[in-house]
Formats: C-alpha cells, sequence, structure tokens
C-alpha cells in the first residue's frame, strides 16, 4: 500500500512538472503570436518567469528525493533555451577596442525626477554629462521649457533634435536625440498612435557612412496609479481572491488591449527597417514590453539584440515595484559588433533605468 501511494505521488508530482514544462514552453513561444490576432495569449510572454522558477523547485525536488526524474526539469530548460537565453542571458563582460561608439537610451519621464529628485532635468543632465555618450536616444524628451532645455544640452552636444509627437491638454510626449555627430536629416515613421512615435535619424559619421538610428516609444499600458496599487497588493498576498481575480482579468484586459494596438506599430517600425537595409543601424527605445514579446522579436528581426548579445542577467530596465521587466532595447545592424550592453540601475531619476551599449564598427569587405 505504501509502496502503490509512493508510486502514484511520483507519477503526480511527474505529470505536475511535464505541464510546468509545456506552460514555460507555451509562454516562452508565446512572441509568435500577433497581439493584433490574439491580444490575451501574445501577453502569456510576461509569466514566462514564473514557470521557469516552479520549474527549478521541481528541479530541486527531484534532486532530493528522486534524481532519476530529474531529466524532466532538464529536459524542459533545453527546449526553452531561446526564450531563456532572450529573456536573461549570460555573458562575460569584454574589453573595449580602440573605436567603439558608446549609445545610451533613457526614458526620462520627462524629466520629473521620479518622484525622488526636486531638480530632474538638471539629475538627468548631469548623468549624461558623466556618461559623455556619442549617441543619446531620449524617450519623453519633453517639457513645457524647450528653449532652456535645448540651450543646455547644446553645452555638452552640438547636435541636438527632439521631435514632438502629442502638446495638448491631455498631455506631452516626444522623443530626442543628442549627439557629437552631424543630424543630416530626421523622418518620422508614420502609424495611427494618440501620443506614441518613432522617429528616424540619419546622421554623418566620421569616416563620412550615414548612420540611421531610429528612436521608439511603443504605446504604453496605460495603466493608472489604483492598477498598480492593486497588482502590487495581489503579489503581497493582501486582496481577497475574488477580488484579486477580477483584478487579474482587468489587468490582462489592459495588458491585452495595449498590445493590441502596439502591434501595428511595431509592424510599420518593422517594415522601415526592411526598406533601409543598406544603412548601418541602430534601433532603441522604449518599446513598452518584455524581451518575451511580439514587439520585441518583429523588430529585432535582421538585427542583433545588444543585450542578449553581450549583456548579462535580466537586466530590469523599468524600475517601478513590482513590474520588474526589461523593456527598453537596444538593436543593431550587421555592420556592427556591440559590446557589454548594460542596465545602469544606480540612475533612479526616472521610472526607467538608462540602456547603454558600445558598438564598433566591422570592417568592409
Amino acid at each position: 500500500m505504501i509502496k502503490q501511494l509512493k508510486t502514484f505521488t511520483v507519477n503526480l508530482v511527474a505529470g505536475a512538472n511535464i505541464a510546468t514544462v509545456i506552460l514555460m514552453l507555451c509562454t516562452g513561444f508565446s512572441d509568435r503570436l500577433n497581439p493584433a490576432d490574439y491580444p490575451l495569449l501574445s501577453c502569456f510572454g510576461m509569466a514566462f518567469p514564473i514557470f521557469l522558477v516552479v520549474n527549478l523547485l521541481f528541479l530541486f525536488f527531484w534532486l532530493a528525493f528522486k534524481w532519476r526524474k530529474a531529466w524532466i526539469p532538464i529536459l524542459g530548460y533545453a527546449l526553452a533555451y531561446i526564450p531563456i537565453s532572450i529573456y536573461m542571458p549570460v555573458n562575460m563582460r569584454q574589453d573595449l577596442p580602440e573605436g567603439t561608439i558608446k549609445l545610451l537610451s533613457y526614458n526620462v519621464c520627462q524629466y520629473g525626477g521620479n518622484y525622488k529628485y526636486e531638480q530632474g532635468f538638471d539629475t538627468v543632465y548631469n548623468y549624461l554629462k558623466r556618461q559623455n555618450a556619442d549617441i543619446v536616444c531620449i524617450q519623453e524628451d519633453a517639457d513645457t521649457w524647450r528653449r532652456f532645455v535645448m540651450q543646455r544640452y547644446a553645452k555638452i552636444y552640438p547636435y541636438n533634435d527632439t521631435t514632438i509627437f502629442r502638446n495638448d491638454i491631455m498631455g506631452m510626449n516626444g522623443v530626442g536625440i543628442h549627439t557629437r555627430f552631424p543630424i543630416i536629416r530626421k523622418e518620422r515613421i508614420w502609424y495611427q498612435s494618440a501620443a506614441n512615435g518613432s522617429v528616424a535619424y540619419y546622421l554623418k559619421m566620421d569616416n563620412g557612412d550615414t548612420l540611421l538610428v531610429i528612436n521608439n516609444h511603443l504605446e504604453g499600458t496605460h495603466l493608472s496609479k489604483e492598477d498598480r496599487a492593486n497588482y502590487k497588493r495581489m503579489l503581497r498576498g493582501k486582496m481577497e481572491r475574488d477580488t484579486a481575480k477580477e483584478e487579474s482579468m482587468l489587468l490582462l484586459d489592459k495588458l491585452a488591449t495595449a498590445a493590441a494596438k502596439r502591434a501595428p506599430e511595431v509592424d510599420a517600425v518593422h517594415a522601415y527597417i526592411e526598406a533601409h537595409r543598406q544603412y548601418p543601424m541602430i534601433v532603441c527605445g522604449d518599446f513598452n514590453d518584455n524581451p518575451i514579446s511580439y514587439a520585441r522579436r518583429i523588430i529585432s528581426q535582421g538585427l542583433t539584440d545588444c543585450f542578449v548579445e553581450t549583456g548579462k542577467g535580466i537586466g530590469l530596465s523599468y524600475n517601478q515595484k513590482g513590474f520588474y521587466v526589461r523593456i527598453d532595447h537596444i538593436l543593431c545592424s550587421e555592420h556592427f559588433q556591440p559590446y557589454n550592453c548594460q542596465i545602469d540601475d544606480e540612475m533612479d531619476a526616472s521610472d526607467h533605468y538608462p540602456i547603454l551599449c558600445w558598438l564598433k564598427m566591422q570592417e568592409k569587405h
């Protein structure tokens, strides 16, 4: 009887582990789904880390009680290698060769200081001055005192530009670039959005080549302060079961709606990239979506994801408690070799952390 009970328990746990592996794979490859067609299912990538952890607990269980069954979680991790390497790559720090350019992308939350700094713009400005990057791409590079801001930026960068997407009673938003390379021209990538956008900047590099830099601020989740507060309460278990279920469905619906709105924006950026493959290219910005997402997968097609290639760990770029995800990205064309892409989590003057990368132009053959 005891032996039969033991066998039943082992089989039950094994079945639960197999189910976890299946769910891990489904969430890990959910970026294949277009949110315009499958809005709810396309959001399941956000659950991928949960199943990674659960599968790890199964691995510990098998190693402690029946090591021969450890093949189940190990096989699961092997099958999920691609999404794992995207979500949390493991790369060694590299020595920088001569001739690299430094790029920094940062959503500055309209220089609001993240409720921590009274002088939000000065905090960001002094940080950028210390970083001394060759190219700085800013999202939410918008405020009501543009002349003052541009005069300040002109002290550290000879070439500056900001494109405002929205400036009305509902709010203000835009993206900007600040660089030591001359701006030849810029072009807005058109797609329908009330307050977001993507801008292609053409820069003249030191060697005479034209560099295409695409700065993006894609559709956000539009979660209210109340939504965020309720989500954090759910994570802490401080919400009634029925209420938590209702709030979960509401949150998922808002995420799905935002993903569906974001999909045509993503497609427009991807089409622009495909039409301009002849240029050395850097694509960056706030995608407002996690690494296991349609947005990151489609825009990165034919490009190198610099964090996946050279970064380390999860790379949390959105720093609000309870929403620990990497939604800021840097991608480059085959013309470049990326180095040491990283999130600077010591710079907390925004609800995002900056993402940085060094890029070396490949020799022409």
